[in-house]
């Protein structure tokens, strides 16, 4: 069986699922890679046959996309040509976890394809999201198109989603607590951070940022260049986590029993639902409209969180429904 897997290569949280997702699928026959996109930190340490350019937006440094340089980033022409790149109609089986290029020529072939992501939890009604009238839920609906969909989401909203896939390296961590909280803002600049988190003095914050390249600290607040291995010690021993509105951070700081406050980004709009799904599951959210952190920041640390979820394993029994199921 040959088997094509199209991942996302905007953010961490597609690869990261991927790195899950990989060996299982090396089970059922020969896999073959795909990556579009640019913006991704993670890697994996398999061998990607196809590395496409894709649609990527770009993070910003003021919390939100920086439009300039994704409309700038976008190639159209290169787009078409991506299209034709891969001989999609060898596959027996193509998985897509939010993948464009390959979504789009599956769809112009009139081949089947399964959408394997969170993004696919969007197609059930059942999904909380904000009653907003926004271009976001355009693109999120045509981004990616698939014929099938499996999605995962904070809770099983509906029949075919399940709960978060948590890395293996995130669960064989032994939490503890040492008392700092860790801080993940992909979309804001750290100096930017430092600004706002010096002034709870009494608090170490240990920031993780996309926009520097060496490490430094000012005043109680720890800057470092993104890198997981020291991600994962930072997280695994935190009091809590300060992260974005993404879904695989967020999903696996509540599986370590940590306490959670996220900040979405601006113009995002699948960032904003699961901010609004993690509002409802009684989490607090720093939106766009808080133009004041500090009290939100100040509650987040004085006050303790109860909450306890269930990520059970289930990746593999997953994988082994979707090639039953969909493999031709």
């Amino acid at each position: 069986m040959k088997i094509l897997y199209a991942i996302q290569g905007t953010g961490n949280g597609h690869i990261s699922r991927a790195r899950e997702i990989v060996p299982l699928l090396q089970q059922y026959g020969d896999l073959d890679i795909l990556i579009s996109g640019t913006q991704a930190d993670v890697k994996l340490t398999q061998e990607i046959k196809y590395q496409l350019h894709g649609f990527s937006f770009v993070f910003g440094k003021k919390g939100g996309v920086d439009h300039y340089k994704t409309w700038a980033n976008m190639n159209l022409p290169r787009f078409r040509k991506d299209m034709k790149v891969v001989p999609l109609k060898e596959y027996n089986l193509i998985i897509n976890d939010f993948e464009p290029v390959t979504a789009w020529a599956c769809r112009s072939q009139g081949l089947e394809s399964v959408s394997l992501s969170h993004q696919a939890s969007f197609k059930s009604k059942k999904v909380p999201r904000p009653r907003t009238i926004d271009w976001g839920k355009l693109i999120l609906s045509h981004y990616a198109p698939t014929t099938h969909h499996v999605g995962f989401h904070f809770e099983k909203y509906d029949d075919f989603i399940y709960t978060p896939v948590i890395r293996g390296e995130i669960r064989k961590l032994t939490p503890t607590n040492l008392g700092h909280y860790t801080v993940y803002l992909p979309a804001i600049d750290d100096k930017l951070l430092v600004k706002v988190l010096q002034q709870i003095p009494n608090i170490r914050w240990e920031v993780f940022s996309k926009h520097t390249r060496s490490s430094y600290r000012v005043a109680n607040v720890f800057v470092e260049p993104v890198n997981n291995e020291k991600f994962n010690i930072s997280m695994a021993s935190c009091e809590g986590l300060f992260t974005g509105g993404g879904f695989e951070g967020p999903a696996e700081a509540l599986y370590l029993g940590k306490k959670l406050l996220v900040a979405p980004m601006r113009f995002q709009y699948e960032q904003q639902c699961n901010a609004y799904a993690l509002k409802q599951l009684g989490l607090p959210v720093v939106w766009g409209s808080n133009k004041n952190w500090l009290p939100i920041l100040k509650e987040f640390v004085a006050n303790p969180q109860e909450h306890q979820f269930n990520f059970p394993d289930e990746t593999a029994m997953i994988i082994d429904d979707v090639v039953k199921k969909y493999a031709k």
